[in-house]
C-alpha cells in the first residue's frame, strides 16, 4: 500500500434518523441544514478537501434528496441564470468541483455501520478508504486543515488504519466505540482494543471514536466474517477489534471541534456557532442573540 492515495470516502447514510423524527420522515437526516449546507455537504466538503474524488453514498430508502442534492439542477440553474443572480448559480454548480465523482450503493436492510462499509467493498476494491459519518460536524485545525487531511497525514507516515478519538464523559462511553491504547509509532497511540458501547465501569478508557475513519481494506474480509453484535448488528467496532490482530490501528486525537448533530443539542449549537461565523450573517445574528439573551 505504499504511497497509495486516498482517493475514495464511503458515507454510509442509510440510517433513519429517528432522533429527529418528524423531520426526518420522508428527508434524510444527512439532508438537514446547517445555516444553508446540509450535513452531508460539509462532510464531502470535508474529504475533497483532503483528495478524495470518488464518495460512496451507500443508500437506503427515502434517499433520494441526496443524490439529487448532489446532481445538476437544470431547471434551477436556468432559472437562476435568467434572473442574473450568478452568486447562486456558481454556488448551485459548484456544490463538488467538477472532477468528483458521485457513485450510490443501496444497503438493502439496516444492519448496521460494519454492513454498510462492507456494502463499499465493489467500488473500493483493494485500497485505503475513508469513511465519515455526516452527523459528526467537525471544523478543522486552527490552518483549517480538516480531520480528514490530519488523518491522510497521519497515514503518510504509519500507512496503516487511523481512528478519529475524542476524551468524552465517563457516562457517555455507552453512545460510542471506546478504544484502549498504548505507545505506538512516532508518538502516536496504538489501539490495542475497542468495544462497541461499553458501561462507564467496563470501558478500557474514556477515548471515543468518532465520526471519521481511515481504513485499511483488510476491513472487508473481516467484516464479512463478523457476526451481529450489539442491537443485533454487524458493528464496524467488532470488524475493527479483529483488524487489530493483523496490523497496526491508531488512535488519533483529531484537531478541531466536533459537534454531535445525530443528536438536537449537538446540532443546535452547531447552528448557533456556525451562524455566528458566517460572513454574511453572523454579525447581524450576533446582535440578535445578545439583545435575545439581554
Amino acid at each position: 500500500m505504499k504511497n497509495v492515495p486516498i482517493r475514495k470516502a464511503v458515507f454510509p447514510v442509510a440510517g433513519l434518523g429517528t432522533r429527529f423524527l418528524p423531520a426526518t420522515k420522508a428527508s434524510p437526516k444527512e439532508m438537514l441544514p446547517v445555516v444553508d449546507k446540509p450535513l452531508i455537504q460539509y462532510a464531502a466538503e470535508e474529504a475533497e478537501a483532503a483528495g478524495v474524488d470518488q464518495l460512496v453514498f451507500i443508500t437506503g430508502r427515502h434517499k433520494r434528496s441526496i443524490e439529487d442534492h448532489f446532481d445538476s439542477a437544470y431547471e434551477l440553474e436556468s432559472a437562476l441564470e435568467q434572473a442574473g443572480k450568478k452568486e447562486l448559480l456558481h454556488i448551485v454548480q459548484n456544490i463538488l468541483p467538477s472532477h468528483a465523482r458521485c457513485i450510490y450503493l443501496r444497503q438493502p436492510d439496516p444492519r448496521g455501520l460494519g454492513h454498510a462499509v462492507l456494502c463499499a467493498e465493489p467500488v473500493v476494491g483493494d485500497n485505503p478508504f475513508y469513511v465519515l459519518l455526516a452527523d459528526d460536524l467537525i471544523t478543522g485545525d486552527d490552518q483549517g486543515n480538516g480531520v480528514v487531511a490530519q488523518m491522510a497525514e497521519v497515514y503518510a507516515r504509519h500507512e496503516c488504519s487511523v481512528l478519529a478519538v475524542q476524551e468524552v464523559p465517563r457516562e457517555d462511553t455507552r453512545q460510542y466505540g471506546i478504544v484502549e491504547v498504548e505507545p505506538g509509532p512516532g508518538g502516536c497511540m496504538r489501539v490495542i482494543s475497542i468495544v462497541e458501547k461499553p458501561a462507564p465501569e467496563d470501558a478500557p478508557s474514556n477515548l471515543a471514536v468518532v465520526g471519521r475513519y481511515l481504513l485499511t481494506p483488510r476491513i472487508f474480509d473481516l467484516l464479512g466474517k463478523t457476526d451481529s453484535g450489539s442491537g443485533g448488528e454487524i458493528q464496524l467496532t467488532d470488524g475493527i477489534a479483529a483488524l487489530l490482530e493483523y496490523e497496526t490501528v491508531i488512535a488519533y486525537p483529531f484537531k478541531g471541534k466536533r459537534y454531535d448533530c445525530g443528536s438536537k443539542l449537538g446540532y443546535l449549537e452547531a447552528t448557533v456557532e456556525y451562524g455566528l461565523a458566517h460572513p454574511e450573517l453572523g454579525e447581524r445574528f450576533g446582535a440578535y442573540l445578545r439583545n435575545f439573551c439581554g
